[in-house]
């Protein structure tokens, strides 16, 4: 499965710092210092309902996360995937009356033309899970044998008590993790289980449902957990620097592909630093496929919504946050590309190498992005206002928004 073009990067001049950024299991702030090539997986759509806004603002952080590596001077291998095979695609082309494959691949390709437009930096590998069963299977035969899997009318499950760290990503406790295991895709009261939170690994054929050849394991499909850790194993091996996704994804999907990679390999943990973002909300509610409660990137672009002003109501909200899509919030953001492109349209200006830094030490505490708008909102209010002399500051002011934000003026 191929990725969307990638937009060139500005280089600007020094360099930036190491990133500082809150780490879901430890529950505090953690630097990460990587080698010179850094390493991130972030967990991709389910490809109906692509893109919202929720999803908007989820791989806009972790663009945020690759741009402060870059600016370091580092490369970045950056995975994703694409869950195009799963109970709730298939339900939704049962629901429309599509073709499951057809769904999935037109969910993807707008995909990937909204973050295209977002000027999303795109992952080296963007896989997808169909083309990862040849890699999932030989992973479950071995958990099976290992015996941290066990059959259950031909279903293959995990026990979770296989690894030792289970519990280690969210630190939820057992009712918790119960209760979000049966509302988010777990069956932690079907019989015969040994523990109501294992996972499945391979789900045995359905009729009228796809299935691929599982070799010992029987025709079937992949759970959505080892999915995931399949396509990390084998394109960023264990201890990666960063395993992103959404606030949703902490339990079960990250609990359970961490424990799945610690019992396969018995190294620990699978991931340096768990990051995950808020949720955006609409009407007060979560935006959510199950409530039908969804803005589009895609729909906003067809109105004529200039991407840089979609791209500028997300970075004006904290990665960490809960937030609410409001006409007010792009109309704000819309004002401030405006200004903004207006400000760096003069031919000179303040001196922005200070801004450079601001911009720089905002992001590397842990991707405070609203702080970095603040301080370029200031140098444009000076320019406004005063003006300046340093011919080169319009431009880099430009360079370093785009390089670091990812904003187009």
């Amino acid at each position: 499965m191929h990725a969307w073009p990638a937009s060139e990067v500005p280089a600007l001049p020094g360099k930036g710092r190491d990133l500082r950024i809150h780490d879901t299991a430890t529950g505090g702030r953690v630097t990460l210092a990587p080698g010179p090539v850094a390493r991130i997986y972030v967990c991709g759509i389910t490809p109906y309902d692509a893109t919202h806004m929720g999803h908007a603002a989820t791989y806009n952080a972790f663009d945020l996360v690759q741009r402060v590596w870059l600016d370091t001077k580092r490369q970045v291998h950056y995975v994703q995937n694409v869950t195009d095979v799963d109970d709730p695609l298939l339900e939704r082309a049962i629901r429309d009356g599509v073709d499951w494959v057809g769904l999935a691949e037109r969910e993807t390709a707008l995909f990937r033309e909204d973050m295209t437009a977002l000027r999303m930096l795109p992952p080296q590998h963007y896989i997808g899970a169909v083309e990862a069963i040849p890699g999932i299977v030989p992973l479950v035969e071995r958990l099976r044998d290992s015996g941290a899997a066990y059959e259950l009318d031909g279903d293959i499950y995990f026990s979770v008590e296989a690894d030792p760290h289970f519990g280690q990503v969210s630190n939820y406790d057992t009712e918790l993790m119960r209760h979000l295991s049966a509302e988010r895709g777990g069956d932690p009261d079907r019989p015969g289980k040994k523990n109501p939170l294992d996972p499945m690994l391979w789900m045995a054929a359905r009729e009228g449902e796809p299935s691929w050849d599982g070799g010992s394991l029987g025709a079937g499909r992949p759970g959505w957990h080892i999915e995931c850790v399949a396509i990390a194993l084998d394109h960023l091996g264990m201890g990666f620097d960063v395993q992103g996704g959404g606030t949703d994804l902490i339990f079960p999907h990250h609990e359970m592909g961490a424990s799945h990679a610690q019992a396969l390999t018995g190294e620990f943990p699978m991931a340096k630093a768990y990051v995950h973002a808020g949720m955006v909300a609409l009407d007060g509610e979560k935006m959510s496929k199950s409530k039908g409660n969804l803005v589009f990137v895609s729909a906003l672009r067809r109105q004529g919504v200039d991407p840089a002003a979609i791209r500028l109501s997300l970075l004006s909200h904290h990665y960490r946050a809960n937030w609410e899509w409001t006409d007010q919030v792009l109309e704000d953001a819309v004002e401030r590309v405006g200004r903004w492109r207006a400000a760096v349209s003069r031919p000179d200006g303040p001196s922005a190498d200070a801004l450079v830094e601001e911009i720089r030490a905002a992001l590397a505490d842990d991707l405070d992005a609203p702080a970095a708008l603040a301080a370029v909102d200031r140098w444009a209010e000076r320019q406004h206002a005063e003006g300046g002399t340093d011919e080169s500051a319009p431009g880099l002011v430009s360079r370093a928004v785009d390089a670091l934000l990812g904003v187009a003026l």
